[in-house]
């Protein structure tokens, strides 16, 4: 199944999200950033390390977005104190006492509840694992980037702990991949895409290990691209049936933003691990322009796929600014070719300031606002348009 796209052809949607919101500079989108933080660190509890209206691995996002937000400006990032809160989150956020849940709608959008059992018999998320690998691996990349922001070995040793604990994941069902949770029930292509974002980043960073991180990104895209997950249209389904006799097909379920997204930081990572630009020349550059495409309204806004807005659930609230965050580390990489995909990081970051900020300046689900929509503004949403101004500030 292919979504359409809502904003027809690409150039339509680079010339009337030209025309429609003023464009910012890099000076303004520094600032915006800026604001942002202090808005989603009203959500932060300094006793838990998470942030209050977010979910354990919207969290994650949290943090990686502090960590991408630093890296582009090391002076605020002091000012703001981020590797300080890196180094909290790091310690008290294990130690989260909560069994995870999540059970799957029929168009593919998940829904996590994360319970506090009355009689505990396992200590939270030590070592930040839990029953699904998709959630691990969203931890692996936010303390992979905590590791580039502060060179604490102490970030980048347990990545490698929580990727140990992915490789138990993978098996031959489907010819290969990782199962999304370990009741070993589905495969699809949210945490296949984070099993290679996280061996890929693995390989760039760390040395001298005896785990081979880049074959097994290699082998893990070689399966990725052979699976049926992208479809015919260059987008990504959010998983894969299993028929009866044992064959997997693509499951035609919902082509979610982030599925779209993912897989672009991960062939970034690759394509330096293996010094091979036709990864982002070739089939990155095609899921990013046909996820542009379908994802974005007649004026270039970016909507979640499936027309779940403003009622995405606390899950789908992440989704479009991890998309949007992977577009901004593809165009970093490699802009060739990808003048569309600035525009659409561009434009959809002055959307969010003009139109989708509410009186504290916390950002809503709607890019187009009003920040009211969905019940207003939470950490999860917040942060989801906060990816889209700091990847602004990179692209800019």
């Amino acid at each position: 199944m292919v979504i359409s796209g809502r904003g027809g052809l690409l150039a339509r949607v680079s010339l009337v999200s030209s025309l429609l919101v003023p464009r910012a500079s890099s000076a303004s989108y520094a600032s915006n950033g800026y604001d942002a933080v202090l808005a989603l660190q009203a959500w932060y509890n300094q006793s838990t390390g998470l942030w209050e209206t977010a979910g354990w691995w919207n969290s994650a996002n949290c943090l990686t977005v502090l960590g991408d937000f630093a890296l582009g400006n090391s002076s605020a990032s002091n000012a703001l104190s981020i590797p300080s809160i890196m180094t909290n989150t790091f310690t008290h956020a294990q130690g989260n006492r909560a069994v995870a849940q999540k059970s799957i709608a029929t168009n593919g959008l998940v829904t996590s509840v994360y319970a506090v059992p009355t009689l505990a018999k396992r200590d939270g998320f030590a070592g930040f694992l839990n029953d699904y690998y998709d959630d691990e691996g969203w931890w692996a990349l936010a303390l992979i980037r905590a590791w580039d922001v502060t060179s604490d070995s102490s970030f980048l040793d347990m990545a490698e702990n929580i990727f140990g604990n992915m490789m138990n994941g993978t098996d031959d069902t489907c010819g290969g991949g990782i199962w999304w949770s370990k009741s070993n029930t589905y495969k699809n292509a949210i945490a296949n895409e984070l099993y290679l974002s996280v061996a890929a980043s693995l390989a760039n960073r760390v040395s001298n290990s005896s785990v081979p991180y880049r074959d097994i990104a290699q082998k893990q895209w070689a399966w990725f691209q052979n699976s049926g997950l992208i479809n015919s249209g260059h987008l990504i389904n959010d998983g894969l049936a299993i028929l009866a006799n044992g064959t997997c097909i693509n499951n035609g379920v919902t082509t979610w933003s982030y599925n779209q997204g993912v897989v672009l930081g991960g062939l970034v990572e690759l394509a330096r691990a293996t010094n091979n630009t036709s990864l982002l020349a070739g089939p990155a550059t095609e899921i990013a322009l046909a996820a542009v495409a379908a994802l974005s309204d007649a004026n270039g806004t970016i909507h979640e796929a499936g027309g779940c807005e403003p009622n995405c659930g606390a899950d789908g609230a992440q989704f479009k600014g991890i998309f949007l965050r992977n577009l901004h580390y593809l165009y970093r990489a490699h802009p060739a070719g990808l003048d569309a995909v600035r525009t659409a990081i561009l434009h959809n970051a002055d959307s969010i300031w003009a139109y989708d900020r509410d009186g504290p300046g916390r950002i809503g689900i709607d890019w187009a606002g009003p920040p009211s929509a969905g019940g207003g503004p939470n950490a999860s949403t917040h942060s989801s348009g906060m990816d889209t101004i700091v990847g602004a500030m990179a692209v800019a």
